[in-house]
């Protein structure tokens, strides 16, 4: 066997397994060892460099950043059993009810709030899909336009911070994960705005898809909408803009604003009298469960990698990407294709622990001279790209046929919307996300400039 095509095929045999089902860590670990094997016999590895994967693992277990995840997913799942997600939406429902569109808004303005509080994208689509699909219904919005508006809203939280997606993606491209959070503010603000002008938009030439709620459904106006607004809002929108906050200032590493937010999201489930033994003891397992799922997986990724480069895989990523037509476009256009495509098949965590550190390098590399200007042109450019792989993934799972948020969007939908409404419903979402990425690209100041001002420059 010609030894160059052992890296391809270690490459193409590990997407074969993942694709088919088999479970992502054991798939990359198991074809690490084999193709381990097959180099050793062929004189390409020796035994002394598999020793190194113990190393690599204990290398994670210490890993500081990472320990973020499991404090941010217990904050958001907190907020979200003990019922303040339903509160969040009960009053923005009623402040923004005379307007037409005015649920519209409410969804995707808390929608933000909660893809800032959970960062993971499948329970806040979950969350909206169960509380809000069923209230915009009985008031007569379009299927489609409500479904829309639930799984783009849901997606946000790939790119506000403080999102899961964005720490492992500092940690998988050796960049600040202050850097990252700073950086896809702006972004993720902007394509907020961008979702509420659409559905003001559609109100405006459509009235009948987007009814204001009837007056006499509005259970609380005047002082007492005012005194609600301050009772449900205030607190959890005091206590992610703390966390953000002292992340931005570099008072706190993510990792300590993690944990603090965590801590306050308990704080504020006892002050509501929602701090039941149940509520702790789902999110307690909901975020054992995904914070397990995502060690494992980077446990067979770090094998995973050890092995292919020791198969000489990464040069031929590297040649194979640096080759391309192009340039820095090329590049650009290839991986982010690549990304949104695999975002149909598998989950984000998988795609960055597989395919983010194989062209990271590359990236560093090509897309340096678009940042000459700053003290740290490398570590702009990774900013910048870690910020476009997040949209281009939130594009991706908006996207059908295979879109995640559309799949968890349609597991609690009630039976009267369809799958094609659905799927209507994602389609101006997407061209929306389109232009979103268009403007990220021609407009990198958009992820830089805050970050050239020196926020978050001690996280």
């Amino acid at each position: 066997m010609n030894p160059d095509l052992l890296g391809p095929l270690m490459f193409g045999a590990a997407l074969l397994l993942i694709f088919s089902g088999y479970p992502v860590a054991f798939a990359l670990g198991g074809t690490s060892l084999i193709f381990a094997i097959i180099g050793m016999e062929m004189d390409l590895l020796n035994f002394s460099m598999l020793q190194a994967i113990s190393q690599r693992i204990f290398g994670v277990m210490q890993n500081y950043t990472l320990l973020a995840v499991p404090f941010f997913i217990l904050m958001g799942t907190l907020l979200e059993r003990t019922g303040l997600a339903r509160d969040l939406l009960k009053t923005m429902g009623n402040a923004f009810g005379p307007l037409r569109g005015g649920l519209g808004f409410s969804v995707i303005l808390v929608g933000t709030l909660l893809a800032a509080a959970t960062g993971v994208v499948g329970a806040t689509v979950v969350a909206m899909g169960m509380i809000a699909l069923p209230v915009m219904l009985r008031y007569h919005y379009s299927k489609s336009l409500a479904s829309g508006i639930i799984a783009a809203s849901g997606t946000l939280g790939q790119v506000i911070p403080p999102s899961i997606v964005l720490i492992v993606l500092a940690d998988q491209l050796g960049v600040s994960v202050g850097d990252l959070f700073v950086g896809s503010l702006i972004p993720g603000i902007m394509l907020a705005a961008l979702y509420l002008i659409y559905v003001a938009g559609v109100s405006t030439v459509s009235p009948g898809a987007a009814p204001a709620m009837p007056e006499a459904d509005r259970s609380m106006r005047g002082w007492d909408l005012w005194r609600e607004i301050v009772w449900v809002m205030m607190p959890p929108l005091a206590l992610i803009l703390v966390v953000l906050g002292s992340i931005f200032v570099g008072w706190a590493t993510p990792t300590e604003a993690g944990a603090f937010g965590a801590s306050g999201a308990i704080i504020l489930a006892a002050l509501n009298r929602r701090l039941t033994l149940t509520s702790v003891r789902e999110s307690l397992e909901t975020t054992a469960r995904l914070t397990s799922m995502v060690m494992f997986i980077l446990v067979g990724s770090q094998t995973f990698s050890l092995v292919f480069r020791g198969l000489f895989g990464d040069l031929w990523i590297e040649e194979l990407l640096t080759g391309l037509p192009g340039g820095a476009i090329g590049f650009l256009l290839l991986v982010n294709l690549a990304i949104f495509v695999l975002g149909f098949f598998i989950d984000f965590f998988e795609i960055a622990f597989i395919i983010v550190p194989l062209v990271a390098p590359v990236a560093a590399r090509m897309l340096s001279p678009m940042f000459a200007e700053f003290d740290e042109p490398a570590r702009m450019a990774l900013v910048w790209f870690g910020v476009m792989i997040g949209m281009n993934l939130q594009t991706s799972f908006l996207t059908p046929p295979f879109g995640f948020s559309l799949f968890y969007l349609r597991g609690v939908a009630p039976a009267e919307v369809s799958t094609a409404q659905i799927y209507l419903g994602a389609v101006p979402f997407i061209a929306i996300q389109l232009v979103g990425l268009l403007l990220l690209f021609y407009f990198p100041r958009l992820v830089t400039w805050l970050i050239s001002l020196g926020v978050g420059q001690l996280t």
